[in-house]
């Protein structure tokens, strides 16, 4: 199960961490963010020890959704450094993702 996030750990997982990171803004009620979860896991278990997966429920951690300006959902943010280095609205193909995640491995 990949990492959950939270207004509470945000810095230390995220913008702390020394691998890539990439963050799936969700919520269970959202039908997008149910098709792209299953995607986010396996991507968990294929990155483990190259990069960071996790999942933030944006109805029960307000800081990090005003913070990043998240009004759709699902939405994938990948950080490097801190800092936020791509980004994904809507649920995409698996292929996509690690891709977009691949990139910040070089």
């Amino acid at each position: 199960m990949s990492l959950i996030i939270t207004d509470d750990n945000f810095n230390e997982l995220v913008l702390s961490a020394d691998k890539p990171v990439l963050v799936d803004f969700e919520a269970d009620w959202c039908g997008s963010s149910n098709m792209v979860g299953p995607v986010v896991e396996a991507i968990f278990r294929e990155y483990a020890g190259k990069a960071i997966v996790g999942k933030i429920d944006v109805d029960t951690n307000p800081e990090a959704v005003r913070r990043y300006g998240i009004r759709n959902i699902p939405a994938l943010l990948f950080f490097k450094g801190g800092e936020i280095v791509d980004k994904q609205i809507g649920a995409v193909p698996k292929r996509l993702l690690a891709e977009k995640l691949d990139k910040q491995l070089r």
